[in-house]
């Protein structure tokens, strides 16, 4: 394999695992997606190995360009679908640590 096909091998790999991601966001299976972020940082560490000795043309350009413009979609679609759990998840926190706080100093 040369170069460039490792190069872009990783990259379908990490628009291939955030799709993976999204669908999981999608259907609530946020266990799955925790698991996946630990495979999808270690495809995007390994770019950095993978780009060396790589040369694009125009072509390869613009396919990396649209690989890039798919991983970023997914992952502000995630985004979307995790913010309002983790509202309520920071709310239940603040919800908690107030109460222990009043516990312990006492209500004022």
């Amino acid at each position: 394999m040369t170069a460039n096909q490792e190069y872009f091998a990783r990259y379908e790999a990490i628009a291939a695992i955030s799709c993976r991601m999204l669908m999981a966001a999608r259907d609530a299976l946020w266990g799955e997606l925790a698991h996946m972020q630990n495979e999808y940082r270690s495809l995007v560490d390994s770019l950095k190995e993978a780009e060396a000795g790589v040369h694009l043309d125009d072509d390869e350009r613009g396919r990396k360009y649209e690989l890039i413009r798919e991983i970023l979609a997914n992952d502000a679609a995630i985004r979307e679908l995790a913010n309002p759990r983790l509202a309520k998840l920071s709310a239940l926190f603040a919800g908690r640590t107030a109460k222990v706080l009043k516990e312990i100093y006492g209500a004022r």
